[in-house]
């Protein structure tokens, strides 16, 4: 495909890291993001939390925002529960600003699991902070660096049942938020058999759609597949 290949930007973390001989703070990303979208036929560029990256939606042709730590409470209105954890500020900033600007350009656009929390907390949603306090268990993110598996219910009639098909899909869930209040424009297009929010689309938007699952985590890859396909060919460079 070459210069073909639609361009989508991955947001990333920044933590410290070690690798071969150093240990120091790193941009980084879990690299099964990077193959997923190769896979799908797309160019991946990764785009860390730093200058001012919201004017880059002018030169990508989709954008994943991928998964990470817990939201600023003050985001939405909210004082940080005892278990929320992780805040980068810097990412925050970056991420709510790089969503703004995809869904103002009608930019295709992927959240999983944090990212889908930016976009329905840019949309003037809110979280549940802490997850087994709604449901009464911890399924969603059973130990540390351990993937609950638990199916989730697609809505019919929604793009993600064009995605995925209607039937229950199996995912990897790693995560101890979710959504509360829907943000403007966001309808539910799948749910956890425990009422948790699983994924959600925007109404009017080529392709904007959020999932609280892993599914970078799979072999196969449809969503990434529909992310590409929905983007325009790479014509920015």
């Amino acid at each position: 495909m070459g210069a073909d290949r639609p361009v989508i930007g991955i947001t990333c973390y920044v933590e410290p890291a070690d690798f071969t001989v150093w240990h120091m703070t790193a941009a980084l990303l879990p690299y099964n993001y990077v193959e997923r979208v190769a896979a799908a036929g797309g160019q991946p560029v990764i785009v860390p939390p730093a200058g001012d990256p919201a004017p880059l939606v002018e030169r990508l042709d989709g954008l994943i925002v991928a998964g990470g730590g817990d939201l600023d409470p003050a985001r939405y209105g909210a004082a940080p529960h005892e278990r929320t954890g992780y805040v980068r500020d810097f990412r925050d900033e970056a991420e709510f600003a790089l969503v703004g600007a995809a869904v103002a350009a009608g930019l295709p656009l992927l959240g999983i699991c944090r990212g889908m929390q930016v976009l329905n907390v840019h949309l003037g949603g809110t979280l549940h902070q802490h997850l087994p306090d709604v449901v009464g268990h911890g399924g969603h993110a059973p130990a540390p660096g351990e993937f609950g598996e638990l199916p989730v219910r697609v809505a019919p009639g929604s793009t993600l049942a064009d995605v995925l098909g209607a039937g229950p899909a199996g995912a990897a869930h790693y995560h101890h938020q979710a959504v509360d209040r829907l943000g403007e424009g966001l309808t539910v297009s799948a749910t956890a058999e425990d009422g948790t929010v699983e994924a959600v689309e925007l109404a009017g938007h080529p392709f904007a759609l959020g999932v609280q699952w892993h599914p970078e985590t799979s072999a196969d890859g449809p969503l990434f597949d529909a992310l590409v396909a929905s983007a325009a060919p790479a014509r920015h460079w």
